[in-house]
Formats: structure tokens, sequence, C-alpha cells
């Protein structure tokens, strides 16, 4: 028996070692969403109408049509890894009901904190799309002139703060945000994104805890896919649920059904207003499910089972909004048909302009470094246009 394979036991809180058997079914129960969540939609997209939220017609056409871009966009960004033509992504497939339903809760002057993953975030906040296909590239028309690896974006235009590599490291920046809003009398709030591996960091603890204490306007968004890579959740915590953890700090956590978009809006907008007036932060857990890869570099099939993959493909978030609009007489085949064709039309065009785009300038490697360039720089800066001049001689 292998030493290193141990869990918590969630019923009997002792840590026990597991036969290769009792691994296997340990494994394949983390595919069960078990314990009271907010749902909307059922898995048939019949809806509670008690908890439906008054959205128009208009936008819930714009809400499915972001998450068909967003899935697009997810698989030709995968086929651009692999064919070279970008050196990096990290998908986003499955998720695309948490971030979209959570920030479309948001107004357009509210912060986004984001993680890696949250394209379908910056898509409903109205990002230009070729803004962020140029970051993946690293281009010269890149915001930050190939200065971040893809998929670490920021774009100050939507208030939508750059991405940071260290789990976690950017809750208690944003709970700092969110307190400088506080202080500022803004009636402004913050939407800081994790991951449940996120909750296994000393920077989540922090963060809650000082937004706890001084009801920062802050509300966390845990997409909890269920793997931190390839660590599984039973494997992080005895808690019975992340959304508990909420608890030690103060204030509330709700779990959502994480793949159905309207239960994640209705939270959110729940937890925001709540926010504004005062009443301090929120943890919205979403139990959702990563259906790629954590990244390229990454092989899923040697950690997860078939059983797990299929389990949660029936829960795909986007079949089930689709199964809701259609109920409502919103949906339907021509309806799907153009969307998809302006979605396909949209990236590809942008896809073929940004890669017209040559790379950055050597020198803008020094720019945007100081906000007043020191002399050592400047220094730097001349020797290397001096060689490059030399070099073409």
């Amino acid at each position: 028996m292998n030493s290193s394979h141990y869990l918590i036991d969630s019923g009997r809180r002792n840590r026990r070692f597991l036969t290769q058997t009792e691994q296997q079914e340990e494994q394949e129960s983390l595919s069960h969403i078990e314990g009271d969540m907010l749902q909307v939609i059922s898995l048939e997209g019949k809806i509670n109408a008690q908890l439906e939220p008054k959205l128009s017609v208009e936008d819930l056409k714009k809400l499915y049509k972001t998450m068909v871009l967003t899935r697009v966009l997810d698989t030709k960004c995968m086929n651009m890894q692999r064919q070279g033509r970008i050196g990096f992504y990290v998908p986003c497939a499955g998720q695309e009901a948490a971030q979209i339903g959570s920030a479309f809760a948001a107004t357009a002057e509210d912060w986004i904190v984001p993680t890696y993953r949250d394209q379908g975030v910056a898509l409903i906040r109205g990002l230009d799309l070729r803004k962020l296909i140029a970051h993946l590239m690293g281009n010269s028309s890149d915001s930050m002139m190939g200065k971040q690896m893809p998929n670490h974006w920021g774009f100050s235009e939507i208030h939508f703060m750059s991405v940071a590599s260290p789990i976690a490291a950017q809750l208690p920046v944003a709970t700092g945000i969110a307190m400088s809003m506080k202080l500022k009398k803004k009636d402004t709030i913050v939407l800081a994104y994790h991951g449940d591996g996120a909750t296994s960091e000393g920077d989540f603890h922090a963060a809650y805890n000082f937004a706890g204490v001084y009801k920062a306007p802050v509300i966390f968004i845990c997409e909890n896919n269920g793997w931190a890579i390839s660590v599984p959740v039973a494997r992080q915590t005895a808690a019975a649920t992340l959304a508990i953890k909420a608890e030690a700090y103060g204030f509330d956590g709700v779990r959502v059904d994480g793949n159905d978009i309207l239960a994640v809006y209705k939270a959110t907008k729940l937890a925001i207003d709540r926010a504004r007036s005062g009443g301090g932060p929120t943890m919205i857990e979403c139990l959702t499910y990563r259906m790629g890869p954590h990244s390229t570099s990454d092989d899923p099939t040697k950690y997860r089972t078939k059983e797990e993959i299929e389990f949660w493909k029936k829960r795909d978030p986007i079949e089930r909004f689709k199964n809701y609009l259609e109920l409502r007489g919103v949906w339907n085949q021509d309806f799907e048909n153009k969307a998809r064709t302006v979605v396909d039309e949209e990236i590809n065009r942008a896809i073929e302009e940004e890669e017209k785009i040559p790379p950055p300038e050597t020198s803008s490697i020094f720019k945007d470094v100081y906000a007043e360039e020191p002399a050592s720089l400047r220094e730097q800066e001349k020797e290397e246009l001096s060689y490059e001049s030399s070099s073409k001689e």
C-alpha cells in the first residue's frame, strides 16, 4: 500500500490509509454533488419559479451568446497552442456559468480580481476580443507588450485587475481594494475569484479574516471545480463544504449549483446588494467542473476517471441553459445557428488580424517598469539599442 494515499474521512474526521479499491471509490464519489445548494434550473431546464431572477429576453440571449463565445474561443485557443501559434493556455470549458453569471450581476464600475481561468468574466464585461487574443499571442498590440505569460491578463478599461500566478495571492489584494472603496465611501464592490485550491493557502485565510472583521464590500467567488490541478477537494479539507468556511470569519457562505447560470447570478446579485448597503462580504461556492486539463501542460487522464468526466458532461452549463431558454421560447435551432456563425466569424477575424501584428520591439522591455525611469535602466536601454544598431550593420 502506498502511504501517500490517505484522505480525511469526512464522516469520522480521522485520517486513515486507503486500499487501491477504496481510492477508486473515493475518486468516483468526487463526481457527485452533495449537500444543499441553490439551484434555479434543473438538469432538464425546468425552472424554480420562486427563485427565477427577472431578466429580460435580451439579457438571457446575451448570457447565452457569451457562454457560447467563451466555449468556442476556448476550443480554438487549445488548438492554437497545440499548433504552436500561442505558447500556453489555461482552458475554462465547463465553468462558463460560474464566471458569466456572477460577473453579469456586477456593474461596470465594480472591480474584478480574477484568476487565470476567468475568460468568461472578461468577455461578459465587454472586453474587445482582439485584446484578449493579442495578450495570448504577446504581440505588439498586447497592452502588456508580452511581459506577462498567457492567461495572466489585466484590462483596466473593464476594471479587470492583472492576474497573479501564485494561488490565492490575489485575495488579500481584493480585500484591500474593497477596503479602499469603503474608506473613500464609494458605492463600489469587488468580485474576487478563486478556486477550491486557494482555500488551502494562507492568503485565503488572511483575506477572509480581514474582510470579515472590517466588513469589506468584497464578494468571494469560489469556482469549486473539484480539482486543484491533480489534488481533489477531499484531500484539501475535512469540512463538509467550502462555503461553510466563511462562517469562521463572521460572514455568510452560500453554496450554489455552479453550472446553473441563473442560480449563480441570483446569489451574486443578492450578495452585491448586501455589500453595497454595508453588509460586508459573502463567499459563494460555485460547484462546477473543469472539463479540460488544468492547462495545456497538464494531462487530466492521469488523475480523473472516465466515469467522472461522463457524469459532468451531463451537467454541461451551456446545455442546461439552452434547455431552459427553449422552454421559455427564447431558443430555437435558427437562433443557435446564427449565434454560432457570428461567434465563429468574430473569433476567426480577431485571430487573423492579431496574427498579422508583429511582436513587441525589444526596447519595450524597458517601458512601464518604473514610474520614473532610473539612470541604471536608461543605461541598459542605451546599451541594448546600441547593440541592435550595430548588429544590423
